[in-house]
Parts: structure tokens; sequence; C-alpha cells
């Protein structure tokens, strides 16, 4: 059965409040929400929030500090991870989005995949979700690496493709390490998602959904929703799907496509 959350940084976001955004969720029909990082929240009033709504918070950002393209942050990966679980224990959270690999922010550059570099950054990836994977597996989370596009939303940015993250997902060899597979992202990136999703789908701890072009709610864009959730479904997936899409209108009308795929289902 396929399960949505709303990722409440940019659905209702016409709302003031992440707990007013959360009981919007629930009053929408769903019955789990994640978010971005913590540091910003006010962790206290979601925790009451989504006690009283009656739903689960399905994931959260780890927020390293200076990413993880370089092995020598490692250490300081782990001490981001171990950050996180203080509110993800809070949270009744099982799923922590590793985090973005480089720092990007206007005109940086530090995601930039120089090609002379690009094994040291890898390996690098690799380095940090070692050294963070015995922490997550103590705590019983997952840690969800995510790649991005780098075509349209984040240029310049090292992780893209869904090849390489499931390479970085072996090589790091913890069952608490796996991939956030944005299902926008990798359209934009490489097309293909139902034949990859269901090869890989034991390496798959998260999805993410938005229609392509312009990441705006499934139905508006290129997308066949009914077919990739059916494929999800099938191949036995048991997380949630985050909503993490711009509405073209008010998010509960966003919601109404999507939704009716799910029910059909």
């Amino acid at each position: 059965m396929i399960k949505l959350s709303a990722c409440t940084e940019m659905v209702f976001s016409e709302i003031d409040g992440f707990p007013q955004r959360i009981q919007a969720a629930a009053q929408a029909g769903l019955r789990a929400v994640e978010f971005w990082g913590c540091s910003n929240k006010d962790i206290d009033a979601i925790v009451a929030a989504k006690e009283k709504a009656g739903v689960q918070i399905a994931a959260v950002s780890v927020e390293p500090p200076r990413g993880m393209l370089d092995a020598a942050l490692a250490d300081e990966y782990a001490r981001s991870v171990e950050t996180a679980l203080h509110a993800a224990r809070r949270l009744g959270t099982k799923v922590l989005i590793a985090g973005r690999v480089s720092v990007l922010g206007p005109g940086a550059t530090s995601g930039e995949p120089r090609p002379r570099l690009r094994s040291e950054q890898h390996a690098g990836i690799v380095a940090c979700l070692q050294a963070a994977a015995p922490v997550a597996e103590a705590a019983g989370v997952t840690l969800a690496l995510e790649p991005l596009n780098s075509l349209v939303d984040y240029p310049g940015y090292y992780l893209t493709t869904s090849a390489e993250g499931f390479e970085i997902v072996e090589e790091v060899g913890s069952p608490n390490v796996r991939l956030l597979y944005d299902i926008y992202h990798q359209q934009v990136t490489e097309g293909n998602l139902i034949a990859t999703i269901t090869a890989n789908i034991d390496k798959i701890a998260h999805f993410h959904a938005a229609d392509v072009p312009g990441r705006h709610e499934p139905g508006t864009g290129e997308i066949n929703w009914a077919n990739v959730l059916a494929a999800i479904d099938q191949a036995g997936y048991e997380g949630y799907v985050g909503l993490e899409y711009r509405p073209t209108t008010s998010t509960a009308k966003s919601l109404e496509h999507i939704m009716a795929v799910v029910n059909e289902l």
C-alpha cells in the first residue's frame, strides 16, 4: 500500500507555522508529514501538533555543516547525524535524509564535480556515511542519501545519478544506509524510472515525488503516476512517498490527483 507524506517545507506553505501545516495535512487526509532540517524548528510545538493530529513524521534531514565530499569530514558528519537524532527520537522518525553532499548557495562552487577529483569526492561520501552508519544502526534509523539533478535545479551538484547513489550504498555496506529516490530529480536526470526502482527497491529507504517539468504537483506533467506508484507498490515497498513539490494552486486542490491515484491502487 502506498503511503503519502507531505513535505511541509513546500506543500501547505501558504499556511504560516509548521504545527499549523501538520494540522492541515491531517485534515487533507494525509497520515504523515516530513520536513528538512530541525535546527530552525520548534520541535516541542511540532511534537505536540503531530500527536494532536495523529500523524507520523516520516523523515527529517541531517544538516552537515560542510557537506560530505571529503573523507576528512567523516567525524564531523557523524556528529551532525547524532545531532539530528536528538530531534528524530522525540519525533518518532525512522528515516534521516542524509543531507546534501556539498554546501550550495548563491554563487557557491563547492559542489562542482571537477573530473580529477570525482573519485576522491565519491570516496568522501562513502567515508562520511561509513562513519555515521554505526550511529544510525544503534538508533534503529536509516540514513537516506539523495541524488539531485544538476540540469535544472542544482547546477554543479556532485551526486546526480541513482546509479552512483546505489554504488555508494553498496560500498558503505550498512543495512541502515540506503537511497532516497526522488522521482522528480531522476526523471530530469535519467528517466527509466520503473525499471530502476524495481531493480533496486531493496536499496531505497524513501521516495520524493513531484512532476516534470516545473517540480509541480503530480498530474501536471509527463510522469505516469499510476504506473510508477503501482510499480513501487508491487515491488513490496513499505515506506513513505514524500510529496515535495511546488503547488500550482492551493495545496488541498493540488493533492487531488495523487490521492485519487493512490486510492485507485
